[in-house]
């Protein structure tokens, strides 16, 4: 089972949105067997377009940590789109370990 670790910085997070996190965290545990923790940070930033809210990913996995980093219109949003580019970097290194 991995560790997920959940931050909200400048605003409290609500449940359904930690609750999100999670759930898709889970499914990204599923394709990579040797994920030991993941961070998730979320953050609201102070700009005038829509476009302020960000997603961090840090998953810990032996040999070396990977960070993703994305900004959209919602926390859903950027989770998403940030568990998508995770999930094409873990596919590349399991590739990469089999070589």
């Amino acid at each position: 089972m991995v560790t997920m670790h959940f931050r909200a910085i400048n605003y409290k997070a609500d449940i359904k949105l930690k609750d999100f996190a999670k759930k898709r965290i889970k499914k990204l545990s599923l394709l990579h067997k040797k994920i030991l923790n993941v961070f998730v940070f979320t953050k609201v930033e102070n700009n005038t377009d829509g476009v302020n809210k960000w997603a961090e990913i840090k998953i810990g996995i032996p040999g070396d940590d990977i960070i993703v980093k994305k900004i959209s219109k919602t926390f859903e949003e950027s989770i998403n789109t940030a568990i998508e580019s995770a999930k094409r970097i873990l596919k590349r290194r399991k590739e990469k370990d089999r070589i």
